[in-house]
C-alpha cells in the first residue's frame, strides 16, 4: 500500500484567510474599475476643455471639471498676476450665494497661509487637515469651514499660470494620491486649453481691430448729421464682411451705404474693403440714381474680382424744394428705417433688388421719398434684427420699438442703443448708420 506524502497535498486554507483573501481581490477590481471610470472620465473631461475657447468659461470649466473628477465641494482657481506676486483673478466654485455675500469684499490671498504657499510652488499640495497645518493662516470672516485641501498647479508654455484648489470631498474622506494623479492630469490638459483660449482671443482681438480699421472714419457731413457703430458678432475670431460709409457729393447730396458681404473671412473683410472703395469711386458721378451706381459697381465686380455675394441698400438725400428727398435702391438688403418728427417709426417697404454678384445683367428699382426737417433715416444690416427662433417681422418690429424711444436723441445714442437692444441672437457682426436731415429747410 502506497503511502501519501503531505507536502505535496495543498493545505486548505481557514476561511477567515479565504475571506480575507477574496476581500482583497474584490478590493482590486473595485479599484480598478473605479480607476478605468475615472480615466474615462478625465478623458471626457480634456474633450471638453479643448471645445471652449472663452478664456473665461476655460478656466470655470477647469474648476468644475476637477470638482466632479474628485467628487469635492469647492474648487477655486486663482491666476498668478503678470508680474510680481499674488492674484490677478480668484474663481471660486461651489459656495452659495450666502457664502458670497460674506465674502463680500475680502481680497485675494497674497501670499500667506496654504493658498499663498501654493502661489511660490509648483509641487501639489494635499493636507488631510487645514487647521492643523503649520502654513495654515486660518480663515477670514464669513469663509465657510475646510478641513482638507488639495492643490495643483497649472502651467502655461513652462510658467506658472495659476493654482487650482479643492476642498471637502463629499464622502468626507481626505484627498489620496489617486485624486492628486487625476487632477494633476486634468491641469496639464488645463494648461493647453488656456494657451488656446488666449491666443484666441488675441486673434479675435486683432481681427476685431483689423475690421475696424477696414471701416471708414466718418468725416463730417455738415449740414446732415451722421452716426455709425459696428459690433462684431459675440464669441467668434472671424473677420465680418459689414460694412457702412458716408459722403457729401459734389451736386449737394449726400450718398449714405450700408452692406454685408457674405462670409466671415479674410475673402470676406478682402471683398467688403474693395467694394467700398469702387462705389466710392462710382458715387462722385454726379446725379446717377442708386440702381445705376449699384448696377455698374455689379458689373465691375463681375469683371475683374470674384468677390462673393453681397447685399447693399445705397441712398442719396437730395435738397428739394419743400425740404429733402430720399432716394433709394437695395441689392437684397432690408428696408431702410424712417425715423420722422410726430410720427411713428415705419419702414420703407420696397420692391428689393438682387444682392451684388447674382446676377449682373438684371436692373434694381430705385425708390423715392419724400423727407422733413430732422428725419432720421436709419440703415442697418441683418444681424440687427435676424434671430433663428424668432419671426423677422418680430425682430423688426422690436428694432422699430427701440428706434422709437430715442428718436429725439443724438445719433450716437441712437445707434448705441440700437445695437445694444438689438432683437438679433448676437451670432452675426452688426453695423448701424443713421443720417438726420437739418433742422431748417435747404436754400432755393
Amino acid at each position: 500500500m502506497t503511502g501519501t506524502d503531505d507536502s505535496q497535498c495543498p493545505v486548505p486554507r481557514s476561511g477567515a484567510a479565504s475571506e480575507q483573501a477574496l476581500h482583497h481581490a474584490a478590493q482590486q477590481i473595485q479599484d480598478l474599475v473605479r480607476a478605468q471610470g475615472r480615466m474615462n472620465s478625465l478623458l471626457e473631461a480634456v474633450l471638453a476643455l479643448s471645445q471652449d475657447l472663452e478664456l473665461s468659461a476655460v478656466l470655470h470649466r477647469v474648476v468644475t471639471t476637477a470638482m466632479d473628477l474628485v467628487g469635492a465641494r469647492y474648487g477655486a482657481l486663482g491666476v498668478l498676476r503678470e508680474h510680481g506676486s499674488g492674484l490677478s483673478q480668484f474663481i471660486p466654485v461651489g459656495l452659495s450665494e450666502e457664502e458670497v455675500e460674506r465674502l463680500a469684499g475680502v481680497e485675494y490671498p497674497t501670499g500667506h497661509g496654504l493658498l499663498g504657499r501654493m502661489i511660490h510652488q509648483r509641487e501639489p499640495l494635499r493636507v488631510r487637515d487645514i487647521g492643523a497645518h503649520p502654513d495654515s493662516a486660518g480663515f477670514p470672516p464669513g469663509h465657510p469651514p475646510m478641513r482638507t485641501l488639495l492643490g495643483v498647479a497649472i502651467s502655461v508654455r513652462g510658467r506658472v499660470y495659476g493654482n487650482l484648489y479643492l476642498s471637502t470631498r463629499h464622502d468626507g474622506l481626505p484627498f489620496d494620491v489617486q485624486d492628486e494623479e487625476v487632477v494633476t492630469a486634468l491641469a496639464g490638459a488645463a494648461g493647453v486649453a488656456i494657451e488656446n483660449a488666449r491666443l484666441y482671443e488675441e486673434v479675435r482681438s486683432g481681427a476685431e481691430r483689423f475690421q475696424r480699421l477696414l471701416l471708414p472714419r466718418l468725416t463730417d457731413l455738415s449740414p446732415f448729421e451722421v452716426a455709425a457703430v459696428y459690433q462684431p458678432a459675440e464669441g467668434r475670431h472671424h473677420l465680418g464682411g459689414d460694412w457702412y460709409d458716408a459722403l457729401m457729393l459734389p451736386d449737394g447730396a449726400c450718398a449714405a451705404v450700408i452692406g454685408d458681404v457674405v462670409g466671415h473671412d479674410l475673402v470676406a473683410a478682402a471683398a467688403m474693403s474693395q467694394t467700398r472703395s469702387m462705389l466710392r469711386a462710382l458715387l462722385y458721378d454726379r446725379g446717377t440714381p442708386a440702381s445705376k451706381v449699384l448696377t455698374q459697381l455689379d458689373h465691375t465686380l463681375h469683371a475683374i474680382t470674384e468677390n462673393p455675394v453681397t447685399t447693399a441698400c445705397l441712398a442719396r438725400i437730395e435738397p428739394a424744394g419743400r425740404g429733402w428727398d430720399l432716394c433709394w435702391s437695395t441689392a437684397g438688403h432690408p428696408p431702410p428705417l424712417l425715423l420722422a418728427p410726430g410720427s411713428e417709426p415705419r419702414y420703407l417697404e420696397a420692391e428689393p433688388g438682387l444682392p451684388l454678384g447674382v446676377d449682373a445683367a438684371l436692373e434694381r428699382p430705385d425708390h423715392r421719398c419724400a423727407l422733413s426737417v430732422s428725419t432720421t433715416v436709419v440703415l442697418y444690416t441683418d444681424g440687427l434684427v435676424e434671430h433663428p427662433r424668432h419671426h423677422l417681422d418680430s425682430g423688426m418690429d422690436a428694432l422699430a420699438g427701440v428706434a422709437a424711444k430715442h428718436a429725439e436723441g443724438s445719433l450716437e445714442d441712437l445707434c448705441e442703443a440700437l445695437v445694444a437692444n438689438a432683437p438679433g441672437d448676437g451670432h452675426d457682426d452688426v453695423a448701424v448708420l443713421a443720417l438726420r436731415t437739418p433742422a431748417v429747410l435747404p436754400a432755393a
